[in-house]
């Protein structure tokens, strides 16, 4: 949502947002603009945070700082494998180097994720499988070596995995030997390349940027004066239509009326079969 709140105030919009009272990326104050907070419909809130995660975040790569610009153009041709959680690693790591950790490797406590995965020389990305990750992943055709922790992690990365542009390794499963095999696998075969290549082609194929539609139906809201030919009709029906009460009665009603019905039915018939074995004893 800052992105779009940016991107607008750029353009000279004045805003004032709505914001959740339980909305922790939307700060209460900010130069951008005013806020009004209130009680927010959580579908909505997760609508416009689904729908700014999934199509802004992924962006075009900027050039590296220079140190790791210089670490990764040291591979050569065999490449960098991008590490969260080739010969050359750049691995995310807090704490003290570990001791048995190669001259090939380098560890940072912060790196700009989204520009080394569209950096050529990339040629896999080890991840948990978060959904901000296999976007940018998506966005930039490399493949993934998936290690799922929790959540929708393994959903994620299954996905990727059944389309031919991932790999899982259980997190129970990983040791030096699955792990070593795993990256070999998804860097010597092309399949994986080519197929996460087709998911970008896919994932990138839009008439206009995300951002760009974004803004567009803001200012098309704008224009229009809140738009309302696009309000659904559904906000006009009595509760009892829109929580379909009137079916659910109309249905129990057809049921009463059949059971009863078939009960009748048998009623009269064995009724008539009494009366008629009594006509033949007398």
């Amino acid at each position: 949502m800052k992105i779009l709140l940016e991107e607008l105030h750029a353009r000279g919009h004045s805003i004032t947002v709505m914001r959740a009272s339980t909305s922790w990326y939307i700060a209460e104050k900010s130069p951008l603009y005013t806020s009004i907070t209130m009680e927010l419909d959580e579908s909505l809130e997760d609508f416009f945070g689904v729908f700014l995660k999934e199509n802004m975040k992924c962006k075009p790569a900027q050039p590296l700082p220079a140190d790791l610009e210089d670490f990764v153009q040291s591979a050569g041709e065999h490449g960098v494998i991008i590490m969260t959680l080739g010969t050359l690693v750049i691995w995310r790591h807090k704490g003290e180097r570990p001791s048995t950790l190669g001259n090939n490797t380098l560890i940072v406590d912060w790196m700009p994720q989204k520009d080394l995965l569209g950096h050529p020389q990339t040629k896999v990305f080890v991840a948990h499988g978060g959904t901000n990750g296999v976007q940018e992943a998506i966005y930039h055709g490399v493949p993934v070596l998936g290690i799922p922790l929790f959540f929708d992690q393994y959903d994620n990365l299954l996905r990727l995995q059944e389309r031919g542009a991932g790999k899982i390794i259980r997190l129970a499963d990983v040791n030096p030997r699955s792990f070593e095999e795993g990256i070999h696998e998804v860097l010597r075969r092309d399949g994986y390349r080519q197929n996460m290549q087709r998911l970008s082609r896919l994932h990138k194929d839009q008439p206009m940027a995300p951002m760009d539609q974004a803004v567009f139906w803001v200012e098309y809201v704008i224009r229009h004066k809140g738009a309302p030919h696009l309000r659904t009709e559904a906000y006009k029906m009595p509760w009892y239509s829109y929580y379909c009460f009137d079916v659910l009665l109309l249905f129990l009603t057809a049921v009463a009326v059949l059971l009863l019905s078939t009960l009748a039915v048998f009623r009269f018939l064995c009724c008539r079969a009494r009366r008629t074995s009594k006509t033949k004893q007398h």
